[in-house]
């Protein structure tokens, strides 16, 4: 995600240089030598580089200084090391940044995403697992300052674009609003972001929400096949190229089921309201239908490029470096059910965001550590999602959890998910 936003951020000081975009701090937790690579990369400097793993402070003011004195280095002194977790706040506060992309992933993200909304900040958020862990809490900080929630994952991105007539008719000015409601039977009020307000909101004409997911590595194997799976066979993703944590869970549907979860605090809708079909091709990103039984869909080559430009750029199209349709080709979009019987993670996600409350800051421990445990050879492949609902059915669920709340739930969650693999 990280090189993805500085190539977009590259092109648009090319084709948009009178917003003159200029990345403020990039961050990396241990990778070190990437990190200061990308920062030389930028057309200008960033003011930080943050490390967000204060053990890796010696190693990486050692290379920030290396590269700073090669010859023609873009790194100067203009260029600053800042270490720890609180760094990532600051770096999201900063009061000269105007957009925050929130793509570290797991829930280590949410307190510098959570930072960011509290300052009013544009969010383009890349990490669900914010949204998974604290979803009211995000939603309703968003509404309280002003903060604008994008999203960056390519499924809710798509249908944040096809919700485009519904959020217009959302604005109408309230004489013409009123004639519409004179006709139809749907309200709302508008939200003041892509999240929506605190309140349950009905997109006008909208009858439900449909996430489309590749299927992932096992698209077709049994359960038997998949209870035997190796790593590198559910590292070995059909079409998108990830880091292993979201490939695994793209292998298990856990990555679709969070984004069930995730769409129903993005978007404000119940659970009932949201779909899940298979799209091996991965060119429909997601679709909307509505009342009358038509349907919109967001369609492009399987790129982050498109989704992050959006995100930065909004309301404004663009071109963007992103590889376009070839529609000198035959298209072949092919959709069928998803099967939540061979894949329990996608209905555990349903039941997470119908339920509510402390399920998802539950499941979402749970699976980052079940992750890492399949990841090192510790658990098979299945066990993954039978963890994750084990230690979901343990908790005492809460309905209107505190932030200070989930935070203690997220790790009694992780202990509890080692105690169920026994390791």
């Amino acid at each position: 995600m990280g090189v993805a936003t500085l190539d977009v951020i590259e092109s648009l000081n090319r084709r948009d240089p009178e917003f003159a975009w200029e990345v403020s701090s990039v961050s990396g937790h241990s990778q070190i030598d990437s990190l200061i690579e990308l920062a030389a990369g930028c057309h200008t400097p960033p003011q930080c580089l943050v490390v967000s793993d204060a053990e890796n402070e010696a190693q990486a003011a050692k290379a920030l200084n290396s590269a700073s004195a090669q010859p023609n280095s873009r790194l100067t002194n203009r260029c600053r090391l800042d270490v720890g977790p609180e760094a990532l706040v600051r770096a999201a506060t900063e009061e000269d940044v105007d957009v925050v992309v929130a793509a570290i992933v797991g829930r280590a993200g949410l307190e510098s995403t959570l930072a960011a909304v509290h300052a009013g900040k544009r969010v383009a958020l890349a990490n669900k697992e914010t949204l998974v862990v604290a979803g009211p809490v995000v939603t309703r900080a968003a509404a309280e300052n002003g903060s604008e929630l994008l999203p960056v994952d390519s499924e809710h991105s798509a249908i944040f674009q096809c919700l485009a007539e519904s959020r217009a008719r959302q604005s109408q000015p309230a004489a013409l609003e009123q004639s519409t409601r004179a006709d139809s039977a749907t309200t709302a009020t508008a939200p003041t972001s892509a999240a929506g307000s605190s309140a349950k909101t009905h997109w006008p004409g909208v009858r439900r929400l449909i996430l489309t997911a590749s299927g992932g590595p096992f698209r077709d194997w049994t359960t038997a096949q998949m209870r035997d799976a190796t790593i590198e066979q559910a590292l070995a993703h059909p079409t998108w190229k990830m880091g292993a944590k979201i490939t695994i869970d793209s292998a298990s549907m856990m990555n679709k089921a969070l984004e069930v979860i995730e769409a129903k605090w993005l978007f404000d809708v119940p659970a009932d309201k949201i779909e899940v079909v298979v799209h091996p091709q991965s060119l429909i990103h997601s679709l909307v239908e509505f009342e009358d039984g038509s349907l919109i869909a967001q369609v492009s080559p399987p790129d982050m490029r498109m989704p992050i430009q959006y995100a930065l750029t909004y309301p404004r199209r663009l071109p963007c470096p992103a590889p376009e349709l070839d529609r000198s080709q035959g298209w072949d979009m092919t959709l069928c059910p998803a099967d939540p019987d061979r894949f329990p993670a996608l209905a555990l996600g349903f039941e997470v965001a119908r339920v509510g409350g402390t399920a998802g800051a539950v499941v979402n421990a749970a699976n980052e550590t079940a992750v890492d445990l399949f990841l090192n050879g510790q658990i098979r492949f299945t066990d993954i999602p039978e963890i994750c609902r084990r230690t979901l059915l343990d908790h005492d669920h809460e309905s209107s959890p505190t932030l200070e709340r989930l935070l203690k739930l997220d790790v009694w969650a992780r202990d509890r998910a080692r105690e169920l693999a026994q390791i």
